[in-house]
């Protein structure tokens, strides 16, 4: 069985790094077979209270060049082993989500698994909470339909990662690598049972800040020719036509149940895309 290596990006969460920490300690695969690598991005809190909560579970790397992608670069740097699994410190890795990820690299070059939204209380949702319920991280949508993992969820063998080469920062990185992988012949696959868990953004202001740097990392991967400009533009435009279909899927959703929960979800779909609408405009013309 290959030996893998888990690389964790951190950036001032020690509470979500302790609860990462924690489930991929208790994963089901020996813990002989895995090192876990916490690369931390510079986080202005004391070195002490850092290694305080890594303690003797990860190896911990300090990069101090801005972004998710250069930290999971620069864990990628300091790793042992033949296989790279790639999470963040803010998701709960099932028990099972190696050993799954794993079996996974036996079908695809690249794999990703599933994120479920972790809500605290499943009978009193916040808007934010019931949205991302309903809409948040269809990887199974992005590893098919669109043709990239998100790196919270990400399984390659090291030997691959070094030919598609290193994460890029100041846009969409995970899903640059990934179509950049897709590119150079690498297949990519879905694998549902390779599961971590993600809390759901609470409020507004979460939501707002998770779309403002989403939207601009996917403005980054656009060239700078009028046609793409104007792809843009009619995105947005398809942006808040969206509210229409997805208010219907809000109504069928399974993923949340009671009249409350799906009002309190339409009114932040409306919100949240009408708010895209302006801000694809805003990075067009900034």
């Amino acid at each position: 069985m290959s030996e893998i290596s888990v690389i964790v990006p951190h950036y001032n969460d020690l509470r979500g790094l302790d609860k990462c920490l924690s489930a991929l300690m208790a994963q089901s695969l020996d813990s002989d077979l895995y090192e876990i690598i916490v690369a931390d991005n510079n986080s202005p809190l004391d070195r002490s209270e850092l290694e305080k909560t890594i303690a003797d579970r990860a190896r911990l790397v300090i990069v101090e060049e801005k972004g998710a992608g250069p930290a999971r670069n620069g864990g990628v740097s300091v790793s042992s082993f033949s296989v790279l699994a790639f999470t963040d410190s803010d998701c709960v890795p099932d028990r099972m989500w190696l050993e799954e990820g794993l079996k996974g690299l036996g079908l695809y070059d690249l794999v990703g698994g599933k994120v479920d939204v972790l809500i605290d209380n499943q009978e009193k949702l916040t808007s934010a909470e019931a949205f991302e319920k309903v809409f948040a991280f269809n990887f199974k949508r992005y590893i098919e339909s669109e043709k990239f993992t998100g790196a919270g969820n990400l399984f390659c063998r090291r030997r691959d990662f070094d030919q598609i080469g290193p994460f890029k920062v100041g846009l969409s990185e995970d899903k640059e690598w990934s179509h950049r992988g897709v590119a150079k012949g690498f297949s990519l696959g879905y694998i549902p049972t390779a599961i971590v868990g993600h809390p759901a953004r609470r409020n507004w202001a979460e939501l707002k800040r998770k779309w403002e740097r989403i939207d601009y990392e996917t403005y980054g991967l656009l060239d700078n020719s009028f046609k793409s400009k104007f792809l843009w533009a009619l995105r947005s435009v398809l942006v808040l036509a969206s509210i229409v279909p997805h208010g219907f899927k809000i109504v069928t959703t399974r993923k949340i149940h009671g009249l409350t929960n799906k009002l309190a979800a339409f009114k932040m779909l409306v919100l949240q895309r009408s708010w895209r609408f302006i801000h694809y405009w805003v990075l067009l013309f900034r």
